[in-house]
């Protein structure tokens, strides 16, 4: 697979890393506004250098993954696609759930994958979580709570971060879009209805840099989520409780069980965690593109996690309940 890599920050720099460690990946072509930017990543592995991603996608690739601003993910995905190219897109999917729709849409027409890189469906702590609860060792699964902080401070992160516009909102949309997707995934249900929800603009900069809300999804499972800015301790677990036991995935300290009167660690952190997670993630898409092997995030549950956001917004302002819109579609949840 000959891969272009569009965006050339952290998070392209370790898919750069991932397609490496792949036999059958070839990272062809790198494209950022920022050329030094771009030729860091793109010199270890001898790819191309662009600064305008339509001559990229007019070069001989196969595939693109594209990880920008979030604003800028909708009109590049529908280039690749009328490109012929292959997707691999960071989430969120969109910063509107139209924009997703339009997204899905002509990749199905231009009949090329699109697959949403939600890389908590990869991390071993959360897979080891999943296994757990789905094999049955807590019983069936009750309720789930998820726990994450950041640092939306100013200076901790690229400007674009903080614009509404671009980014399409602040922690929640950021951070809390993982919160939704693995919250979903691993209690087997998608985001159908915000109960309640409450999100806090700190430190002047324009954008919700802290919030919590309570969900209910499609299999009538409950389901809290709060993000919070600069903790006295950083923190990023979620617990899936069920009738028989107690699972926590925590990114800090590994994954751990408790059914009954036993106590097991599931998974043990460490440092090759997270590029296993990219390495694997990449892999998927491989076979997603090669054998036609369904991708473990759909884009169903991808645009619910959007529009889940936007209902968390929603039921903010208004401090009502608020329906989570749904796109009609089999598999949603993955």
């Amino acid at each position: 697979m000959k891969l272009g890599l569009l965006g050339a920050g952290a998070v392209g720099a370790v898919h750069a890393q991932a397609a490496a460690e792949l036999p059958t990946v070839n990272v062809a072509a790198v494209c950022s506004r920022s050329l030094s930017e771009a030729e860091t990543v793109a010199e270890p592995h001898g790819a191309r250098v662009y600064s305008d991603y339509r001559e990229m996608f007019d070069s001989d690739l196969d595939a693109v993954i594209i990880s920008t601003p979030h604003s800028l993910h909708t009109q590049m995905v529908l280039d690749a696609a009328q490109a012929g190219l292959q997707v691999l897109l960071e989430k969120p999917m969109a910063t509107t759930v139209a924009d997703c729709d339009l997204m899905i849409d002509a990749c199905e027409a231009a009949r090329v994958a699109l697959a949403v890189g939600h890389i908590q469906h990869f991390l071993p702590e959360k897979v080891a979580a999943y296994d757990a609860v789905w094999s049955g060792r807590i019983g069936v699964p009750r309720m789930v709570h998820d726990l994450r902080s950041t640092d939306y401070r100013p200076g901790t992160r690229p400007q674009w971060f903080f614009d509404r516009e671009t980014a399409g909102g602040g922690a929640m949309m950021n951070i809390g879009s993982h919160c939704l997707d693995r919250s979903s995934w691993l209690a087997g249900g998608l985001a159908e209805r915000v109960e309640a929800a409450s999100t806090v603009s700190r430190f002047g900069v324009g954008v919700e840099t802290d919030g919590t809300a309570l969900l209910t999804l499609t299999n009538g499972l409950r389901a809290s989520i709060t993000v919070t800015s600069t903790p006295p301790r950083p923190v990023d677990a979620v617990t899936v409780v069920g009738d028989e036991g107690t699972v926590v995935a925590d990114s800090r300290r590994g994954t751990l069980m408790r059914a009954g009167d036993t106590e097991q660690v599931l998974h043990e952190r460490s440092e090759g965690d997270i590029p296993a997670a990219f390495r694997n993630q990449l892999a998927a898409f491989v076979e997603l593109v090669e054998h036609g092997t369904p991708f473990p995030v759909s884009t169903v549950l991808s645009r619910t996690v959007v529009a889940a956001v936007h209902a968390i917004y929603e039921s903010a302002d208004t401090g009502g309940p608020v329906t989570v819109p749904q796109r009609e579609a089999a598999g949603a949840v993955s």
